[in-house]
């Protein structure tokens, strides 16, 4: 048998081995689409991790601002907790300068005068002790009404003064390191009546 009806194995096998063009195209093709699966997959991984890192450094900046105001609250508490603790104690001194105060106003003429020095150098005394400790007295006359700080009693028409001007203090009021205390009583101006109206020029009624 010649050679050419019998051809070598190792001939027939690399014939068989030969690929058209079209299926190395699809093969490669294949491979692209896998590659650029993968690295889809990939992109998705960084993204979703990039994600998980944010949220996880939103909490830990959440937590941290929580902290901060949390130790910012301990300290005003503590601050307050010594500025107002003699609240109750300065109540009752207030009600004692009430009466100091009544005493020296209904105090007599025949008065000695050594007395009513020594009385009045007394008062002096305790609104300094007072203001020492962060109590004020509060004596807004001639002031404009706050409500923040001020209690009408009454109103009433006080030619020259503007409505809301107080007019009289009926009862001192008193402040601790800011904090209301006690408000100060007092009667406020009255808004006048609006003056008629100016018809707006003169009319020449003569003829």
């Amino acid at each position: 048998m010649s050679t050419e009806e019998n051809p070598s194995p190792k001939k027939r096998t690399i014939e068989t081995d030969a690929m058209p063009p079209e299926e190395e195209e699809t093969i490669v093709d294949i491979g692209a689409a896998i590659e650029g699966a993968e690295a889809m997959g990939l992109e998705q991984q960084i993204t979703q991790l990039q994600e998980e890192l944010l949220e996880a450094r939103n909490r830990t900046m959440r937590a941290l601002a929580d902290a901060e105001n949390t130790r910012k609250r301990a300290v005003k508490d503590r601050e307050d907790a010594g500025k107002f603790a003699v609240a109750g104690f300065a109540r009752d001194m207030i009600l004692f300068g009430d009466n100091f105060v009544r005493a020296l106003t209904s105090m007599p003429e025949d008065t000695p005068p050594a007395v009513a020095e020594g009385l009045s150098a007394m008062e002096k005394e305790f609104l300094s002790t007072m203001d020492r400790h962060g109590i004020k007295k509060i004596e807004p006359l001639d002031e404009p009404f706050d409500a923040n700080f001020h209690e009408v009693m009454f109103e009433a028409p006080t030619p020259g003064k503007a409505a809301g001007t107080i007019i009289q203090v009926i009862e001192a009021g008193y402040v601790l390191n800011g904090r209301l205390l006690r408000a100060a009583k007092v009667g406020i101006a009255k808004a006048e009546p609006n003056a008629p109206s100016d018809p707006g020029g003169k009319v020449d009624i003569q003829g």
